[in-house]
């Protein structure tokens, strides 16, 4: 059986096209997943657009933030039945003797492979995954929702376990992409108060994050920043695909302050890190996610303490994916989501 799937099939710019592929063979500890949706996150688009700083196994399904039910179960498979309503992880390889697989952060095992560049991701009608992936999800959470559930987790982490913000703490998210927008609703569930930056472009993204009851700015934050004591911004989360958007961060921090880096880039900084030194602040980098994670997260989605519904700019059929991207690309929506055919 063949399945339509949208495949990034070489490294050049524009490599991106539907494909039939056959259902996916599962080993014994795998399940067979049925995609119900799919979102479409940057990474995609930097792999579509050919900008990425990641090794890509050409050709590759793209997708990895997906939710579905189990169509098939390996033999050595016993914690999931098929019809389970699931969502998976993203970390579909991983090197179980590493160090840091064996302390619970798998997220940073340097042999770890990914959906949608390491593996064949879920941008298609079946995936493989290992059942060590997978979370139950509640009734009432839509998969178009559900499948969101992968950023969350990075919002998550970026700003509950490598930030550390206070209530009354002002907040500077630079970036209103799918992950700077969430990672301000993640500081706002934190009592801070959130400004959320970027640029003229930018404007309807940037009304999705006024919905969360973020201040936004275009343009530059100082006076933002500055406004309370003249110092500057507690946290300042940097949420660009961009490495030079840092130099904005250490501008904009007060002394002993924090910046996490989430958002990132290939290009080199070009610029000097004095300014971390003299105002000893502390730069903490944020990646991925790990298990326990993902079930605090299926937790606010289940009861409503977080709520997806207004990033997602709209739902499409995988055939109509270059549709989907482009919006994304041309900040029109936050995020995509595709659904199989």
């Amino acid at each position: 059986m063949k399945s339509a799937a949208v495949v990034n099939f070489a490294p050049e710019k524009g490599s991106v096209e539907i494909r039939e592929i056959q259902k996916p063979e599962i080993g014994e500890e795998d399940v067979l997943l049925e995609v119900e949706n799919v979102g479409v996150c940057g990474s995609d688009l930097h792999q579509w657009t050919s900008d990425h700083s990641w090794p890509v196994n050409y050709p590759v399904v793209l997708g990895h933030e997906f939710g579905g039910r189990i169509a098939a179960t390996g033999s050595r498979v016993t914690a999931w039945n098929i019809g389970d309503r699931v969502v998976s992880e993203t970390a579909a390889v991983i090197n179980p003797d590493s160090p840091m697989t064996k302390a619970g952060l798998y997220n940073l095992d340097p042999s770890r492979k990914g959906f949608g560049y390491g593996v064949n991701g879920a941008m298609t009608r079946y995936v493989k995954v290992p059942a060590r992936c997978l979370h139950h999800i509640p009734d009432n959470l839509p998969f178009e929702e559900a499948c969101l559930t992968e950023p969350c987790c990075v919002a998550y982490n970026a700003i509950i376990q490598n930030s550390r913000i206070k209530p009354g703490d002002r907040v500077i998210v630079i970036g209103p992409g799918t992950i700077g927008i969430l990672c301000a609703a993640m500081a706002k569930l934190c009592g801070a108060d959130v400004a959320v930056t970027g640029l003229a472009c930018d404007e309807e993204r940037l009304k999705i994050a006024r919905q969360y009851g973020c201040e936004t700015i275009t343009g530059d934050a100082t006076e933002w920043a500055r406004r309370k004591d003249g110092l500057g911004a507690h946290t300042i989360i940097d949420a660009a695909g961009s490495s030079n958007t840092l130099k904005i961060a250490l501008e904009l921090v007060r002394p002993n302050g924090h910046i996490t880096k989430v958002g990132w880039g290939p290009q080199p900084c070009g610029f000097s890190l004095d300014p971390l030194v003299q105002k000893n602040v502390t730069l903490q980098g944020s990646f991925s996610h790990n298990w326990p994670i993902w079930e605090k997260v299926i937790d606010l989605l289940g009861t409503g303490k977080l709520d997806v519904k207004p990033i997602i700019g709209g739902v499409w059929p995988i055939t109509q994916w270059e549709e989907a991207f482009n919006k994304m690309y041309k900040g029109q929506v936050v995020k995509s989501v595709l659904k199989p055919v």
